[in-house]
């Protein structure tokens, strides 16, 4: 019994977990040769949290209000004194402009303002934007003097900058200066501008340099020149605008080049009828409707539609009342809006366009730039007569297949004796792409 009492303590005093306060030791003293194994305690807290770095610290900020649009010399006046300021005009445009977004964080509403002071919400707008464009510009180190010229009367110029970059905004009021725009001018340098990378694949696109604002404006007119016939007056003129504005000597040579080949045309009249009739290409941009100043709007006929139908398409469309609301003479189901190019605009009555499935129906002379792409064909029912022989004109065909509408050249429809046409061809419009590939040369018609 005791040498089983004793294997017990022993077992007992090894383990680490138990002390020597078992009930075991109080019966059954050590043995005086026995040293219980002492294990070291540690002491070792659990550490504090360390403080957060400074970067932790600045993560929370206390609000801090933005900086006050007011100028420092209108900083003392309360609203009615701004207002006050805004309806005599005291100081320079620029310089009473901030007063206007420091009214709206106030409360106040554009038509409040309009009524205390007189200037319209279109206008405070244009202030707004306008300062806002000739503070980007002090930003941009612009130099004073450039800047200074727009110090009087010109928040109409800088607020059509509004859309460029700084450094484009730079140039381009660099140019209105030196060329002396008005609103207009430097509403047509900016889209340019803007429009000129978009463009990138159309003809003579490489000729022009986009950091020169004034290549931006050429090409825009080089570019709008292709819209109308060749030759013509109108096209001589854009071209005119074009030289004029450009600033790099590559573009001027191109353009130089495109109106010495127009007066060439321009000599090779017989009998009062030019020798050469071309119908401009025109592919459309995406949102080239929406950006468009004027607009018009088209009775759409399918080219597998015989001329009995095409009969049946409204002659006359015009816009109508204050709202420009279309009015038609009769109902029809398919209609097209174009951008206000000179070929439809001086359509009048009886255009029509006619919306072939495939590209390749036409007559072209080339084959190269083909694919299988819808195409509208913008004719005039008023000008049937076929006089030319380099003209197209849109006639009714029946065959095997049955009958439909197709685009002919003046000498095939005289060959076959053919002296009345459905109407002429004056433009034809491609489809928007994001891809922009080569416009067609007057060279690619047949």
């Amino acid at each position: 019994m005791l040498s089983v009492t004793t294997n017990t303590f022993k077992l007992i005093i090894s383990s680490p977990i138990h002390s020597t306060t078992n009930f075991l030791t109080t019966h059954q003293p050590p043995s005086p040769n026995l040293k219980p194994s002492l294990r070291p305690i540690s002491a070792t807290l659990i550490p504090a949290p360390t403080p957060p770095s400074n970067q932790q610290q600045q993560l929370y900020q206390p609000f801090r209000p933005p900086p006050s649009p007011v100028p420092s010399q209108f900083k003392s006046l309360d609203a009615a004194g701004r207002l006050d300021v805004l309806a005599s005009r005291l100081g320079l445009w620029f310089e009473y402009a901030p007063l206007i977004p420091s009214l709206y964080q106030e409360g106040f509403a554009s038509p409040s303002i309009e009524e205390y002071t007189g200037i319209s919400g279109v206008e405070q707008n244009r202030l707004v934007v306008a300062a806002q464009v000739r503070e980007s510009l002090v930003q941009s180190n612009t130099d004073p003097d450039l800047v200074a010229e727009f110090d009087t009367g010109g928040a109409e110029l800088l607020y059509e900058l509004r859309l460029l970059s700084a450094a484009q905004r730079a140039a381009a009021a660099r140019f209105i200066i030196e060329n002396r725009f008005d609103a207009k001018g430097a509403q047509d340098l900016a889209r340019a501008m803007k429009d000129y990378p978009r463009r990138r694949g159309d003809r003579g696109w490489d000729f022009f340099d986009y950091s020169l604002p004034g290549d931006c404006l050429s090409f825009m007119y080089y570019r709008q020149s292709r819209e109308h016939q060749n030759p013509s007056s109108e096209r001589t003129a854009a071209l005119q605008q074009a030289l004029e504005v450009a600033e790099s000597e590559k573009a001027k040579g191109e353009v130089s080049r495109e109106l010495e080949g127009d007066s060439e045309k321009k000599g090779g009249k017989e009998d009062g009828v030019e020798g050469t009739v071309r119908v401009p290409v025109v592919r459309m941009k995406i949102g080239e409707v929406a950006e468009a100043s004027s607009v018009v709007v088209l009775p759409v006929c399918r080219a597998e539609e015989s001329e009995a139908e095409l009969l049946e398409v409204p002659w006359e469309c015009k816009s109508k009342g204050e709202f420009g609301v279309v009015v038609s003479e009769k109902g029809w189901k398919r209609w097209v809006v174009l951008p206000g190019w000179e070929p439809v605009a001086g359509l009048g009555n009886g255009g029509v366009v006619v919306a072939f499935g495939d590209a390749r129906a036409l007559p072209w002379k080339t084959k190269r730039w083909y694919k299988e792409e819808p195409v509208l064909v913008v004719a005039d029912r008023g000008r049937k007569e076929v006089k030319a022989d380099d003209g197209f004109y849109l006639v009714n065909v029946a065959d095997d297949n049955g009958a439909g509408l197709k685009i002919e050249r003046g000498l095939s429809l005289k060959e076959a004796g053919v002296e009345e046409s459905l109407g002429t061809v004056v433009l034809v419009v491609r489809p928007p792409k994001e891809e922009i590939d080569d416009q067609l040369s007057d060279e690619d018609w047949e």
